[in-house]
Order: C-alpha cells, then sequence, then structure tokens
C-alpha cells in the first residue's frame, strides 16, 4: 500500500482540501482517512484530479498518416499516440476507429490491423475500442459482428458520412474531408461516391442485425450528427444511450427527454464553435443539454474544456470536470471502476502543481495506482 500525503482531492462530493489517500492493488483506498502507512509520497500541496475519460477521439489518425498519401507504421503510430494522451491527462482512451467504405486510413483492413494491434500490446493508457461504423460500408458484414461476439468493442457508434448527391454542403464538406486523408483527383471522388449510393439502402438493414449484437453483447451504442426529429427517434428506438454531436438544439433536447448523453467535442467549446456550423458546445452548456465532452480531434483540448467552463461561468469546475470523467464513465457503463476518486474504484488519477488552466500543469498521470507520466 503507497500513502500520498499533503495533497487536494477531488471526489464526487467535491474538494477535500490538505488531506490524503492510499493505492493498493491498482485502487483508491481511505480517502481522507488517518491511517499508517510505511510507503508515503508527499504531494506537497499540489492538486489531485480524477483521469480522463476520452469516448470519442481521432486524433491518432494524424500519428498513422500525417499528410495525404502518408502512411506510418502502425505500431510507432500507435506508441506515439498513447503517449500524447498521457500529456494530455487522458487516462482512459476508446480509438474511435472508423469502419468505412474509404480505402486506407478509414478501411475495414485498418479497422482491423488496429484493433489486433491494441488489443494485444500493453499500452500505458487505458486503451479500448470504439468502432465508428458506416452504414454504407455493407461488405464483409460477418467480420464486424465477429468483433462483437469476441468482446473487441467497448463502444458502437452508427455513422452515416455518405453524401446524398442532392445535398451540394454536404457533398463539398466530405470532398473536402477525403481530400485530406486519401490521394485522389475530383472525378475519381466523384466517381466513388456515386457509385456507393445504392449500399446505404443494404447496410440499413444491417443496422438492425447490429444493433441487435451490441444489446446482446452489453455494448452502449451511440448515434452521431442527429439533425432531425426523425433521426432523433429512430435512434430513441434503437437504445442509444450517447448522441454524438447534435446538430441543433431541438434535436439536443430530444435527446435529453429521452435520457440519452449528449456528447460534443471540447475544441468546438475551446476554439467558441463548431468547425461545421452545428450546435456549438458552449450554447449547448448555457441552456443545460451538454453532458460529455470528448478531445473529438485534439487531445488538449480535453483537459482545458472544465477550466474553459469555469471562466465562463457556466459552472465550477468540480461540476465541470464530472463531464470528462465521471459522466463519460456512466454513459459507458464504467462508472462502477472508473470516473471519480472513491475507494475500490480504479486509481487512476492526475497530479497538478495549480489550478490555472494550463496543459503544463499536469505533472504526474496514474493509471490504476501505477506511474505512467512524470513531467
Amino acid at each position: 500500500m503507497i500513502k500520498y500525503i499533503n495533497c487536494n482531492i477531488l471526489t464526487e462530493n467535491g474538494w477535500i482540501e490538505n488531506s490524503s489517500f492510499c493505492t493498493k492493488n491498482g485502487k483508491f483506498l481511505n480517502i481522507d482517512k488517518d491511517i499508517e502507512c510505511d510507503n508515503v509520497i508527499d504531494f506537497k500541496g499540489h492538486y489531485v484530479l480524477p483521469g480522463i475519460i476520452d469516448i470519442h477521439g481521432d486524433s491518432f489518425e494524424r500519428c498513422m498518416t500525417p499528410r495525404p498519401g502518408v502512411h506510418l507504421p502502425l505500431k510507432s503510430a500507435i506508441y506515439e499516440n498513447d503517449n500524447y494522451l498521457l500529456t494530455a491527462g487522458i487516462t482512459t482512451f476508446f480509438y474511435s476507429i472508423t469502419d468505412s467504405f474509404e480505402g486506407g486510413l478509414r478501411s475495414r483492413q485498418n479497422a482491423k490491423e488496429m484493433i489486433e494491434f491494441i488489443t494485444s500490446n500493453e499500452l500505458k493508457c487505458r486503451s479500448l475500442i470504439h468502432i465508428r461504423h458506416e452504414v454504407a460500408n455493407t461488405k464483409n458484414f460477418e467480420e464486424l459482428l465477429q468483433w462483437i461476439k469476441d468482446g473487441k468493442i467497448e463502444l458502437l457508434s452508427i455513422n452515416d458520412h455518405l453524401p446524398r448527391l442532392e445535398d451540394a454542403k454536404k457533398l463539398q464538406r466530405y470532398k473536402n474531408g477525403i481530400k485530406r486523408r486519401m490521394v485522389m483527383s475530383e472525378e475519381e471522388i466523384e466517381n466513388f461516391i456515386d457509385s456507393l449510393q445504392d449500399e446505404r439502402i443494404v447496410g440499413e438493414k444491417q443496422i438492425e442485425q447490429l444493433i441487435s449484437y451490441a444489446k446482446k453483447y452489453n455494448i452502449p451504442l451511440a448515434s452521431h450528427d442527429d439533425d432531425s426529429e426523425e433521426k432523433v427517434n429512430t435512434s430513441i428506438q434503437r437504445g442509444v444511450k450517447i448522441a454524438e454531436f447534435p446538430m441543433d438544439k431541438e434535436c439536443a433536447k430530444l435527446h435529453k427527454k429521452s435520457d440519452i448523453f449528449t456528447l460534443f467535442g471540447a475544441p468546438n467549446l475551446i476554439r467558441g464553435g463548431s468547425h461545421v456550423g452545428a450546435l456549438g458546445a458552449f450554447d449547448a452548456a448555457k441552456v443545460g443539454l451538454l453532458d460529455i465532452l470528448c478531445s473529438d480531434y485534439h487531445y488538449p483540448s480535453l483537459f482545458l474544456s472544465p477550466f474553459k467552463i469555469e471562466s465562463l461561468e457556466l459552472e465550477n469546475l468540480e461540476q465541470a470536470w464530472k463531464r470528462i470523467s465521471l459522466f463519460p464513465a456512466k454513459a459507458v457503463g464504467m462508472d462502477n471502476k472508473i470516473g471519480s476518486i472513491k475507494d475500490e474504484k480504479e486509481a487512476d488519477f492526475l497530479v497538478l502543481d495549480s489550478l490555472q488552466g494550463e496543459l503544463n500543469s499536469i505533472k504526474k498521470v496514474y493509471i490504476q495506482g501505477e506511474e505512467r507520466l512524470k513531467l
């Protein structure tokens, strides 16, 4: 057992100042209890906060493909990403892997290789799999079902990023995105999109079977970019637990009314708005429609976001921190193990030397009671 003394601890019920806690076998024990211990570490007045849980992040793609057409070895890319996560204070990370109809970075083959590597290697950060399945990706569907059967997936979201030909705005946005991931001419992209339109019909039928598998194996389900009452109602009928990036207030309200967690990107909050013109995280938070924040495409923003919320006078740091720790744990059904500093929970925590909201205030990161990062 190790006892940590002279620290300020953020618990579910608020701060405990100038206190102590212990860890044993990777779990918290004796929080704010004066007990004897031979192995003592003095935190010298520093702040101890729950580790950050990121249930939607894909910044690892830039480690794998830093430029269009440039692909780096998977092993070195994942190890690089693992270090990035720790420096941002993230202790539990859901690799949000896109299972798409695209080739290359977001292909089924790349998803397969990533899953195999992540699940068979010991990474510093607790690493789980979030599959972002694209409706129009219909080939080798049984392989996706097998991943669920084998317990390789911890979170499943249903995505439909294939633009319809009549939607000029979404069509152009998708073209811009695919150019960042792949080397294709304008004509090749247009032919590619056109050839996939009928796959959505097949994919919609497959989705129902996929959802039944998720329910059978207790995999939490997320919707993505719901932008109409019809889509929200479909999500509700499917038993969705998390609404990723509801596109407007009306959709977010409908999700909240059905006790579905609403998730927004931390970069959205830090930047001051959505980069695609959707409902902003700040506007959602102002009216009580923001439950969870995720890194989306920028890990450091997640650490910075609770301090930003406090500075905007939306709520205090104690409550805001739950949006990156306890609430995401609740959304994926893991709050009995992680998400807060509490006796018998996994000892995942950060040690900060100040509460100024600067990334360099992180001095140590612990996961299951083991020091994984020291700065």
